[in-house]
């Protein structure tokens, strides 16, 4: 969104904020703040940005962060939301160089849907790439179903 403290006004590389670089770390608590603030003054600003003009039949919307966020899927198009979360076990995330940092990754934008959701379907990810497989067919099989 083209807003005063969004990304591009601030001359950021979005690309860059989407990774897990030192760059994306620099700017980070920033833009969490500058998210929380979008969120109260409007729990559905990101929810309706990311669907603004979308004509697919299927969306698969990732990376939510907040149970506001799940909440307005659910209330705007109902049944035809279901719910993916993915899991992996702290021993793999540090395995792919996740460190926890104080402040950020126990605030909500990172641990916000840790409890009050029921997920319609929770994904193993800790690198075993069969049970990877066999778990995301059994989600698409059941997804074309309901199609």
């Amino acid at each position: 969104p083209a807003d005063p403290l969004s990304p591009q006004e601030h001359g950021l590389d979005f690309q860059r904020l989407l990774d897990a670089s030192a760059y994306k770390e620099m700017y980070r608590q920033d833009m969490i703040r500058w998210g929380e603030e979008k969120r109260r003054a409007d729990p559905g600003f990101f929810c309706r940005t990311a669907v603004e003009g979308a004509v697919q039949p299927v969306w698969v919307v990732s990376d939510t962060r907040r149970l506001s966020d799940v909440e307005w899927f659910r209330d705007v198009y109902r049944d035809a939301v279901q719910t993916v979360r993915v899991v992996a076990t702290e021993e793999t995330r540090k395995r792919r160089n996740w460190v926890f940092v104080a402040g950020v990754d126990d605030a909500e934008s990172e641990c916000g849907l840790d409890q009050g959701v029921a997920f319609d379907w929770v994904i193993t990810n800790d690198g075993d790439e069969q049970s990877l497989d066999q778990q995301l067919e059994t989600l698409v099989r059941s997804l074309r179903g309901r199609l």
